[in-house]
């Protein structure tokens, strides 16, 4: 599976815009292309996106992880330049054509799935590979440790990529092989320490592959 960071606080590639928000593409085996979240302006999303070779009308499904501006506010401009998305996931309810609202842990396709609503606000993304599940969170609004159980549903869990705010609790990290944090995580700094070998630097541009 590849996940490529098109949005984010920071850029690992120079040429890419950062800005408040976030925003992958997930591409994984036996399914379809999938923008996470659509970071907060959509000029960035798509100029990034060009700048990446990530062609808009190759996005066949849109993640949202909640309805914060910085992870929804490109939407718009991505449905300008994409009318033809099938499937949009949402927490809850936004009156969106093509939207699908996931209250509770779901398998969106055989090897993709929604941790559901956690605690009344995001709900985040697994992919199921031959290592284990690799969790993509948007913001880790909710509990991390809500977050980790409900994903350990689907199996082990492998590395997790996104957003952790304010998430301290590191040894809850320690059976994990992969540890990508971005936007709003406040301990960057403190998990690359704890955690050397399993660190991988996000920013837009970066490259995840497993």
């Amino acid at each position: 599976m590849k996940i490529t960071i098109i949005y984010d606080n920071t850029a690992f590639r120079k040429d890419l815009r950062a800005d408040w928000g976030f925003s992958c593409l997930v591409k994984a085996e036996n399914s379809p292309r999938i923008l996470f979240d659509t970071g907060a302006d959509g000029k960035i999303l798509l100029s990034n996106m060009k700048k990446l070779e990530i062609d808009p009308l190759s996005i066949e499904e849109v993640f949202i992880s909640h309805l914060h501006l910085d992870h929804i506010g490109g939407l718009s401009e991505l449905l300008k330049a994409n009318p033809h998305i099938k499937k949009i996931y949402l927490p809850f309810s936004i009156g969106l054509e093509g939207e699908v609202i996931l209250k509770k842990p779901t398998k969106i396709h055989k090897n993709v799935f929604s941790t559901g609503e956690l605690e009344g606000i995001e709900q985040s993304m697994g992919v199921i590979n031959k290592k284990g599940i690799v969790l993509i969170v948007g913001c880790s609004h909710p509990y991390m440790g809500n977050i980790l159980e409900t994903a350990k549903k689907f199996g082990e869990i492998y590395g997790i990529v996104g957003g952790m705010h304010g998430f301290s609790e590191f040894e809850l990290f320690q059976g994990i092989n992969l540890i990508c944090p971005t936007h709003c995580t406040q301990h960057k700094a403190e998990l690359k320490k704890l955690y050397p070998e399993k660190y991988l630097e996000g920013g837009a541009g970066q490259v995840v592959e497993i």
